[in-house]
């Protein structure tokens, strides 16, 4: 399946479980809200979480989106780019969490509120730029 085949699916659903590789080799699974954002699968995590951690370490993860009922699934694997405090601009970050935040099924009722929470909280964009996608969708 190619990348633009799972995006309706992508854009509807956003329960999802990201993996990880953790510091001793594991596998690290944890659950996100995530969706498709300029042809990469993305989503927002705090700054000091151990999946921020495991993908500065290695960037290989697997983005796996289900709908409630597990009946349809698409899952996503490649390489996650942190997009962060330390790399981006401030305001291209604000506007770029903000824009993942949407992509992932978010809305926001008070985004300055929303923008002081991502700086309070360290949150970071993660875009996962896909090299296999398969499901069933």
């Amino acid at each position: 399946m190619e990348f633009l085949e799972a995006v309706p699916f992508l854009q509807s659903e956003h329960s999802a479980v990201v993996t990880t590789i953790g510091q001793s080799g594991g596998v690290q699974a944890t659950i996100v809200r995530a969706g498709p954002f300029e042809g990469r699968m993305v989503f927002v995590v705090r700054g000091d979480t151990a999946k921020r951690r495991n993908l500065e370490r290695n960037a290989n993860c697997t983005v796996l989106v289900v709908q409630p009922d597990w009946r349809k699934f698409a899952t996503v694997e490649g390489q996650a780019e942190i997009r962060g405090p330390g790399n981006t601009e401030p305001e291209e970050l604000r506007l770029l969490l903000r824009a993942v935040f949407t992509a992932a099924g978010g809305s926001h009722g008070n985004w300055d509120h929303y923008d002081w929470a991502m700086r309070e909280e360290r949150r970071v964009a993660v875009l996962v730029t896909p090299e296999r996608v398969y499901g069933r969708v």
